[in-house]
């Protein structure tokens, strides 16, 4: 089966890479046919359905995943013979909604929709906007139109809702819970993960809400203690640890995944005796801890991959967030 994953824009990278990563965990059998800007076109060859429940809970960085009908050119004219010639019954009502991506195109939403509409309704189909039988769905890409049955909506809301200012326990500064979440992904961990910076807990939720073990660590107290109320307002499975990420009490090889946001140096509190030396000391700490094979998600402000290297870890990706105007967070998928 064809899936396309409509990506969030909120980021130009994580969103593809999270649902690759997501896959990857679940699935080996697919193939990615393309990789559009805003969206994802993906084989599933084996129980796709199944599959595609299975994401629909994991992913955060996307709105929809859709059974692909129909692929053509961009113009209108293609996009109805796309539909036109597209495989589908309607058992029950319908809706149509088109999408641009970006800007791209130029084409009336509105005026395709109750052109595409007609098509269904001189096959005898019955529009319901509010509680359709099927939802359809026309994406309008760079060069591209999508044609597709929408098979789950993300619930974005449940992120909105997790967000730092609502939890028990605030710090300014910390991961949105959809990045975090997207990051958590991306580890593709499978019993437990390890947050040796974990601050309050943002990473460490995410990742306990998707049924893993979740180990933190962190070098002020308060923190933890703001983490230990997080965590038990989410009934988290969790263990904290008051310890050095340069210097910490796990056995080697011990950990599935590693997902972690530094202070970057700017907290008094952190003992260490400079950035360089908390960095390199932590990646080789989270190298010794890390199983073979297995991912570390690392966040800094500045570049740290070839402090990444001599600790060992291959860099597999790097993505970039600009958060504000003093602030750029590099993103490094690291792999052992």
């Amino acid at each position: 089966m064809l899936l396309a994953f409509e990506l969030s824009g909120e980021h130009t990278t994580l969103p593809a890479s999270e649902v690759v990563a997501s896959l990857e965990s679940v699935c080996s059998d697919f193939e990615i046919c393309l990789n559009l800007d805003g969206c994802l076109i993906i084989e599933i060859r084996k129980d796709a359905g199944t599959i595609a429940c299975i994401l629909a809970k994991k992913l955060s960085m996307t709105h929809y995943i859709t059974e692909v009908l129909g692929i053509g050119g961009a113009g209108e004219e293609n996009v109805l013979d796309t539909v036109e010639k597209a495989d589908v019954e309607i058992e029950g009502t319908y809706s149509i909604r088109v999408k641009r991506i970006r800007e791209y195109s130029t084409i009336d939403t509105e005026s395709m929709e109750k052109r595409v509409g007609s098509i269904f309704f001189q096959r005898g189909a019955r529009a319901d906007l509010k509680n359709p039988t099927v939802q359809l769905r026309i994406l309008l890409t760079e060069d591209k139109s999508i044609f597709g049955r929408i098979m789950y909506s993300i619930d974005r809301s449940a992120y909105e809702a997790r967000k730092p200012h609502y939890k028990p326990f605030f710090y300014p500064g910390v991961l949105m819970p959809r990045v975090a979440r997207a990051l958590v992904n991306i580890a593709k961990p499978e019993k437990n993960l390890l947050d040796p910076f974990c601050g309050t807990g943002g990473i460490l939720v995410e990742a306990g809400l998707m049924g893993i073990r979740v180990l933190g660590g962190d070098m002020q107290r308060k923190l933890l203690l703001g983490a230990k109320m997080n965590l038990d307002h989410y009934n988290i499975d969790h263990s904290l640890l008051y310890q050095d990420a340069c210097r910490m009490a796990l056995r080697d090889e011990s950990m599935d995944a590693v997902v972690t946001d530094p202070p970057y140096g700017r907290s008094a509190a952190i003992k260490a005796e400079s950035l360089e030396y908390m960095l390199t000391e932590s990646l080789g700490e989270i190298y010794r801890v890390l199983k073979k094979g297995k991912r570390a998600v690392f966040i800094s402000e500045r570049e740290i991959e070839a402090l990444a290297k001599e600790a060992g870890f291959k860099v597999a990706q790097t993505h970039i967030q600009r958060v504000h105007k003093s602030l750029t967070r590099r993103i490094c998928i690291l792999e052992k």
